[in-house]
């Protein structure tokens, strides 16, 4: 299951902005290479994580804002 484009993302990923989503991608698909001796549950999970930790080490959240640090 990997992010190929900004259409798979869930909706509140796809509201960030465009960088901030080509973050999320990226971040995701590496893990999720990574991470594939894992069951797709955890696997998945992890991804995520990962992602989401990329974004907010450049970007933080001011409202429903995502701002670029």
């Amino acid at each position: 299951m990997l992010c190929a484009t900004p259409q798979d993302l869930l909706p509140g990923v796809r509201r960030l902005p465009r960088h901030a989503r080509e973050i999320f991608l990226a971040a995701f698909d590496t893990a999720w290479r990574s991470y594939a001796d894992r069951g797709q549950h955890a696997r998945e999970e992890i991804a995520h994580r990962v992602a989401w930790l990329a974004v907010k080490k450049r970007h933080h959240k001011i409202g429903d804002l995502w701002i670029e640090k």
